[in-house]
């Protein structure tokens, strides 16, 4: 029967986030409680069990126990995901400007990169929002102009798993439901840990995750 999940469980195992929009058939198959729980019959013997936020919208793995070496290994991977976490939230709150969007961004929302450029361009505060953006370690870019550097957050949210682009010549891109997921996580940092993620002052984000 695994057979036919192999390929899901391949992505799960390699840490990929699964939701509609980065695999709709994956998706879709754990939408069904009788598949989840003989994929995690799987999964138990390799201390994984499925997982997913708590909107339903994004499935991943997580461990079943955690030993102290687990712990470490997440304790590492932990602070790789808050390296990320401040430039992520800048570029939602620059997204949402720049787009008039009212409400953060969430999975199957598209983005058009080129619209985008022309309206950073035209408005000297977005441009030095996105030139703070390209500087920060997770966006680095060398480009000087708005469109290159725009394409290079984008193409490092592509590779992340963060967007989705469904033709390479064209400048639409689909949000995924790791987004979702990277905005429960900041609320749980933020309620339940009391963990600080502020690295610097970053305007508007306690009302934009509220």
């Amino acid at each position: 029967m695994m057979m036919q999940y192999s390929k899901l469980l391949e992505q799960l195992l390699a840490g990929e986030f699964i939701c509609e929009v980065s695999d709709s058939q994956g998706f879709r198959h754990l939408q069904d409680e009788a598949k989840r729980e003989a994929i995690d019959q799987y999964l138990r013997p390799l201390n994984r069990r499925l997982a997913c936020n708590p909107e339903g919208s994004v499935w991943f793995l997580a461990w079943r126990e955690l030993t102290q070496a687990l712990r470490d290994q997440l304790s590492q991977q932990f602070k790789e995901t808050l390296d990320s976490l401040i430039p992520m939230l800048k570029l939602l709150q620059l997204t949402q400007e720049t787009m008039g969007h009212e409400n953060v961004l969430t999975a199957n929302d598209i983005l058009n990169r080129h619209e985008m450029a022309a309206r950073i361009e035209n408005n000297p505060s977005l441009r030095d929002q996105l030139q703070a953006l390209v500087q920060t370690r997770f966006f680095q870019s060398q480009s000087e102009d708005v469109a290159g550097q725009l394409k290079q957050v984008f193409d490092r949210l592509r590779s992340h798993g963060y967007l989705h682009q469904p033709h390479k010549d064209r400048h639409h891109y689909i949000v995924t439901g790791k987004i979702d997921y990277l905005i429960d996580l900041t609320r749980f940092i933020r309620e339940e840990e009391n963990i600080a993620i502020e690295e610097e002052s970053v305007p508007s984000q306690e009302d934009l995750l509220a």
